[in-house]
């Protein structure tokens, strides 16, 4: 199971079409790469060659 990060300020931002974007700050507290392709990935996840 895993562990819920509570969100704090600068962990996300709001895109102009109203997404929640995670910021680089939250995805290093999580501790993992998803491999969603995320637009702030610490972990150099590259979603169009799905390799790291």
């Amino acid at each position: 199971m895993k562990k819920i990060i509570p969100l704090e300020e600068g962990d996300f931002y709001l895109s102009p079409e109203g997404y929640k974007v995670f910021t680089e700050k939250y995805h290093l507290k999580r501790g993992y790469c998803c491999e969603s392709g995320c637009r702030h990935c610490p972990y150099g996840y590259d979603k169009r060659t799905n390799s790291r």
